[in-house]
């Protein structure tokens, strides 16, 4: 029969079709913390069968971009009763709203088409590699007949290997499935997505165009298998002896503390975390990509950890201890500001997600973090003696100078209205740059998220990554805040934000030019052609949904904008455009950029 005929016979179910899948569901939660949704419908295709899967591990909208190779695919995640398809503008922006939206639902997917569309994708799904964040990562693929045909084809580099895409993918995922052929689909989607949630990390399954709308026995399970998730242990004695030995360190010291970093996410540990700091009444700091991930309500908690970009008076509480317990910490050259933290390494425990390295003796594992921070907190004997000594030399911020009268904005007093503006609703997403160290400065209320991107730093991020959180959490109000040039990296979807009817707050920080690149190395390349930001969003709004834009240059117009963006607007996609001085920065971008310089300008050995 030819396949005309059959794709005729097997036309994919759409939303106002007659086909409507009915389905029983149920739910549970898998050893990643990630809910599992199970459902009683009967799938008949690798389309249906891939989508009703990532409605099980508990994606509700899949971002995209249409191409030729995953249109049938396509079909059927439109079709799939509580799956959204988000179409967005490029590639680059689905990859950032994917890693936006498991940042905050545990799991995130997006499709494009093959290579082309994936090689566009890849610099998003590095980024989300970096992070630990569990992506499915679906690309529609040739035809499978052309697999071994030596012929050149469309969306190649032109030649007949049409490999290039997988090989690029080998190095940002933790599994690559190519489907060519019915035979082996199903377990190679089941065995993708059970290695994604397992290693927390992206994927790569490649599909044949020719096959998503093809029945398979396979498919047609009346109840799904569950996905084979291994579950890691810890070794018992290992756990012990770990325990023992950090416990003797721990309570024979006068004055330790407790540093958590970016891996409690991928460990989920972060609760863990938390019910040592409270038996343990150290002093506790975060890296500065895990802030967010530790309640800064919490009656011991004294700020982020940076080195000398720390907040007040944290770096010389952490560095003056006499022994420290770093949980999930990394050490690149970012977060150690150019290798430059000062903290006692002799006196260190480094917690691992699988293993516990103490200095300059054993390493135990595999130990998981989370087993190995509470078995510990049954151990420790309290000791506030560090935060005594914090609470005793700490002097509040006093905050900005009183702006005079019709005075230019100063980025300080932006922030100063950002701080007061938070609530336990809404969550700050940080772009790379000044936004950093002033977003850094906030004090977070209860409840109130926060993600940055520090390790990949890709310059872009944040547009796409709000995108994705919003569509995550519809009940937090997304707060952004990015530069100029930033923005130009990637601006188009905020389009797709008006369309999906978001409220995110975005500050938009015109001062002309890349300034974090300015305090590295200054050129004339940091300068950027200026745009009429606030027209462009118009433009973008149309005069279709929900959107209103300002433009600030005064503190009294700032006060202004944030009234009306948290009251009348309130409903409303907020752009405000603050104009700055081009040198007006944080002292923190100055001595992270003459440090950072340093580094880079160091001679060959």
């Amino acid at each position: 029969m030819p396949m005309a005929a059959v794709r005729s016979m097997l036309k994919p179910p759409t939303s106002n079709g007659s086909y409507k899948p009915q389905s029983k569901l149920q739910t549970n939660n898998c050893n990643n913390g990630v809910e599992i949704v199970e459902s009683m419908v009967t799938p008949s295709t690798l389309g249906h069968y891939l989508a009703r899967r990532l409605v099980q591990i508990g994606v509700s909208d899949i971002f995209s971009v249409p191409g030729d190779s995953n249109l049938v695919l396509l079909d059927y995640f439109v079709a799939e009763k509580g799956l959204n398809l988000v179409g967005c503008c490029s590639e680059l922006n689905a990859g950032y709203a994917a890693d936006g939206y498991a940042r905050r639902r545990g799991v995130g997917a997006c499709v494009v088409t093959f290579t082309v569309g994936g090689l566009s994708l890849i610099n998003a799904i590095a980024g989300a590699y970096s992070e630990d964040l569990p992506l499915v990562c679906i690309v529609g693929a040739p035809n499978s007949n052309e697999y071994g045909s030596n012929k050149i084809l469309h969306h190649t580099i032109g030649l007949p290997d049409f490999s290039q895409e997988l090989r690029c993918f080998q190095n940002v995922t933790c599994y690559q499935a190519v489907i060519n052929n019915l035979e082996d689909a199903q377990w190679e989607i089941d065995t993708a997505i059970s290695k994604c949630l397992e290693q927390s990390k992206p994927v790569y399954i490649s599909i044949s165009c020719n096959l998503a709308a093809i029945p398979h026995p396979s498919f047609s399970m009346k109840q799904f298998l569950p996905l084979s998730i291994s579950s890691k242990q810890s070794n018992q004695m290992g756990l012990e002896m770990a325990v023992e030995m950090a416990a003797q360190l721990l309570n024979t010291a006068v004055k330790p503390v407790m540093v958590g970093g970016k891996k409690l996410r991928v460990a989920k540990a972060q609760a863990a975390f938390v019910e040592l700091a409270d038996v343990c009444d150290y002093a506790v700091a975060v890296t500065p990509s895990a802030k967010g991930m530790f309640p800064e309500n919490h009656r011991h908690f004294i700020g982020t950890y940076w080195g000398s970009l720390s907040s007040a008076f944290c770096g010389e509480t952490v560095e003056i201890a006499d022994a420290s317990i770093f949980a999930g910490a990394i050490f690149d050259e970012l977060e150690t500001v150019g290798y430059s933290l000062s903290y006692k390494k002799n006196k260190a425990i480094i917690v691992e997600s699988d293993r516990v390295v103490f200095p300059n003796g054993p390493s135990f594992g595999p130990v998981l973090m989370k087993d190995f921070l509470r078995a510990l907190a049954k151990r420790l004997k309290p000791n506030p003696t560090a935060y005594e000594n914090y609470t005793r030399i700490y002097i509040p911020k006093s905050g900005p100078t009183q702006s005079e009268p019709g005075e230019a904005l100063r980025v300080n007093v932006l922030f100063k209205h950002i701080q007061k503006m938070l609530s336990g609703n809404m969550a700050v997403i940080s772009e790379a740059g000044d936004s950093w160290f002033h977003c850094q400065n906030l004090e977070l209320p209860r409840s109130c998220g926060f993600e940055m991107q520090l390790v990949y730093a890709s310059i872009g991020w944040s547009l796409g990554a709000t995108l994705g959180y919003a569509q995550a959490s519809p009940e937090d109000r997304v707060v952004l805040c990015i530069g100029d040039g930033s923005f130009q990296m990637a601006p188009q979807d905020l389009s797709t934000m008006l369309r999906l009817g978001q409220r995110n707050i975005i500050f938009l920080i015109n001062n002309g030019g890349y300034t974090i690149e300015v305090e590295i190395h200054d050129g004339p390349y940091n300068v950027i052609k200026n745009w009429n930001y606030t027209a462009l969003v118009e433009a973008m709004h149309n005069q279709t949904g929900n959107c209103w834009t300002t433009k600030v240059e005064t503190e009294e117009e700032l006060v202004k904008a944030i009234e009306m963006a948290t009251g009348d607007k309130n409903e409303c996609l907020c752009f405000i455009e603050a104009i700055v001085h081009r040198d007006d920065t944080s002292k923190e971008l100055l001595d992270f950029g003459n440090k950072l310089a340093a580094t880079n300008s160091r001679p060959p050995k």
